[in-house]
């Protein structure tokens, strides 16, 4: 019985990672550099001392039309030298501001109200977003901005972590993995999760929803205003298979930062649509499954297991070599075991643990 059990989970499992690839396959239209809108580039920073150089560096060596693109920077309060660090960087450089969120919005909080009040003052009509832990390619800007056709609202991209160590390095396949999902269900009409470090939107479409301000708390603004927009039902949300626009961020430093991280993303993903419950559930019975097999073990169960793993080992091959990213076999299986075990614990993290501590804040959902 095990075994026919295990074998209808495989099945599913399988099918869906197929859909996702067709998903991720995905080609757009692309405008010419003649259509290209203006862009506001977004960072809200809080406490990133160590990071807010290297980020801002690599936004000055963005590739776009300089008439046409304005960066925000805003401290968020910090209680440490970002605000200094980036006022000493952007001086003489016009494309640059450096603000601090003065305007209330509602209820909105957090990161939320930050970048809520550079939107406010926003001159380009396409606003991208990243993190100030993250390092953007050249070309990211532009080509997020390429792919604003007219009825196109929102853009998302993929993001990858610096990789010095197994440890770092399984962080990074787990983004690529989660967002290569998002990516494949998305491109199916399907929007489920996008990362806030990596989107873009347009500014209209977002003042059409009423910003920040129309929409519930949530720990997660980034899952937040994607399904605001997509409840619109207007306009297409679309996410690239595109290696120029992909974001490097900073992996967690411990299991500690982990599984904050985790606990945050899970709550905020208790707001999610059937579907990504769905497909929630489709993995934790699959780990489930692998983690009781030693009781049931037989050869047919060791065969299942081991397709399991080739299922995510060219799912994972396929999406980094697109985006033109390697992983090393040894790393990747370390990635399972960390996989497993976090998929079968977030769902009783997320439910009974209602407070999130970030960036030396403290919420509660």
């Amino acid at each position: 019985m095990f075994e026919i059990i295990f074998l209808i989970a495989v099945s599913v499992y399988f099918f869906q990672t197929f859909l996702f690839i067709i998903g991720i396959k995905k080609k757009f239209r692309k405008i010419g550099d003649a259509d290209l809108p203006d862009i506001t580039v977004v960072v809200a920073a809080r406490n990133e001392e160590d990071n807010i150089l290297e980020c801002l560096r690599s936004l000055d060596n963005l590739i776009y039309q300089q008439e046409k693109i304005e960066i925000i920077i805003v401290d968020d309060y910090s209680e440490d030298r970002t605000f200094e660090i980036a006022k000493d960087f952007i001086k003489g450089k016009s494309k640059f501001k450096l603000i601090k969120p003065s305007k209330d919005f509602g209820e909105v909080k957090g990161k939320a109200r930050a970048i809520s009040n550079a939107i406010e003052i926003a001159k380009g009509e396409i606003i991208l977003t990243t993190d100030s832990d993250c390092v953007v390619s050249p070309t990211w800007a532009l080509t997020h901005a390429s792919y604003y056709d007219s009825n196109v609202a929102m853009v998302c991209g993929y993001t990858n972590q610096f990789a010095n160590s197994t440890f770092q390095a399984i962080q990074s396949i787990d983004f690529i993995y989660l967002l290569s999902v998002a990516a494949g269900t998305m491109n199916l009409n399907k929007p489920l999760s996008c990362i806030g470090n990596n989107m873009s939107y347009r500014k209209s479409v977002y003042k059409e929803i009423g910003g920040y301000e129309s929409l519930p708390f949530s720990v997660t603004e980034d899952l937040n205003l994607l399904m605001a927009f997509a409840n619109l039902k207007k306009y297409k949300i679309i996410f690239p298979f595109d290696a120029e626009a992909l974001v490097t961020s900073k992996p967690c430093g411990s299991l500690k930062e982990i599984y904050s991280q985790k606990k945050r993303w899970g709550i905020g993903g208790l707001e999610a649509r059937f579907e990504g419950f769905l497909l929630t559930g489709i993995g934790w019975v699959n780990h489930l499954l692998i983690l009781l097999s030693p009781f049931f073990f037989s050869a047919n169960v060791l065969t299942l297991i081991f397709f399991k793993l080739a299922v995510d080992y060219f799912f994972l091959a396929f999406t980094h070599k697109g985006l033109k990213l390697t992983m090393k076999f040894k790393d990747f299986l370390f990635f399972e075991i960390y996989f497993t075990i976090y998929v079968l614990l977030i769902p009783f993290i997320a439910i009974f643990g209602k407070e999130v501590r970030w960036k030396g804040r403290k919420f509660t959902k």
